[in-house]
């Protein structure tokens, strides 16, 4: 079994799921999965983990993103992509309405999901309720968009970047620029450009993926901190044994000096990674002051 990171760079007109088919034919197993649904029409970076390396998806799927967006103005889609039926016309706006309400949506916002997503309601895919013409009712939830600039104009397009939270729906956020703007929009392409600290332009095609090992590098990529332990502490760690008496008095390393220096006198709740000299061997997480497993590896 085939333990690692691989950062894929996705075809548009693929699924997720899709992509994920072609690396495990030449991978040769089961045991792949992403950690952040790109949408069919989308295409970019998608971070694909494979093996016991599964285990960290939590930690990898609530990462910051970043995007490259075209909007087309004028026109609404059910789906607010290209792959949808027209359902609204209007005037396009000027490039400086457009500029005027882009402040609206920068900071912590809420932002409604589109109808057809994988959000679960009542336990069933927004989308499956959607296409059975049960419209659901897609409640506000809380995102942050970090930074939010007009790229291009060329109407009725724009191209637009979005760095984000995760849960973020940059088709949601094309259709609120434009019900701001006074005007109709949907997200006619999509490129993923950034995932935490991996970038797409470190990203392979299926056909010659290969996965890399989960480093130190990719661990502080994710923004986790971690501890180094002996080979026989990492035993009693796989073993289950109280990790107070095995990490005691022990310092956490980081890539950014002030964070390291800022954790090791933190009792606020955090993960860290566990590395027995190259090997990563659990992460954990501080509660409460206290620290538990998350998962190990």
């Amino acid at each position: 079994m085939i333990t690692g990171l691989i950062l894929l760079n996705k075809k548009a007109g693929l699924t997720s799921f899709e992509a994920l088919g072609e690396i495990k034919r030449a991978l040769g197993t089961g045991k792949v999965g992403h950690t952040g649904t790109l949408d069919k029409f989308a295409q970019g970076l998608l971070v694909v983990l494979t093996g016991r390396a599964l285990k960290l998806s939590p930690w990898f799927s609530h990462c910051d993103k970043q995007y490259i967006g075209r909007l087309r103005f004028g026109i609404e889609t059910d789906t607010l992509d290209p792959e949808g039926s027209v359902t609204g016309e209007a005037p396009v706006p000027t490039r400086e309405k457009v500029e005027q309400v882009l402040s609206q949506f920068q900071g912590s916002i809420m932002q409604s999901p589109p109808a057809y997503s994988a959000v679960h309601i009542n336990g069933k895919r927004a989308h499956e309720l959607a296409r059975s013409g049960n419209a659901p009712e897609m409640k506000e939830r809380p995102v942050t968009v970090y930074k939010l600039e007009l790229r291009s104009w060329e109407p009725p397009y724009a191209e637009i970047f979005v760095h984000c939270s995760s849960g973020t729906y940059i088709r949601s956020l094309a259709r609120d620029i434009a019900l701001a703007a006074e005007s109709m929009a949907h997200l006619c392409a999509l490129t993923r450009t950034q995932v935490a600290g991996f970038s797409l332009d470190l990203a392979v095609n299926s056909e010659t993926a290969a996965p890399l090992p989960i480093d130190k590098t990719v661990i502080s990529a994710i923004g986790l901190p971690w501890f180094e332990v002996t080979p026989d502490e990492a035993e009693k760690i796989i073993h289950g044994k109280p990790l107070a008496t095995i990490l005691d008095g022990k310092p956490l390393f980081s890539q950014d000096e002030s964070s390291q220096s800022a954790l090791n006198n933190c009792n606020c709740n955090f993960s860290a990674a566990v590395f027995s000299g190259e090997t990563l061997t659990a992460v954990i997480e501080k509660t409460d002051g206290k620290w538990k497993y998350g998962c190990v590896i």
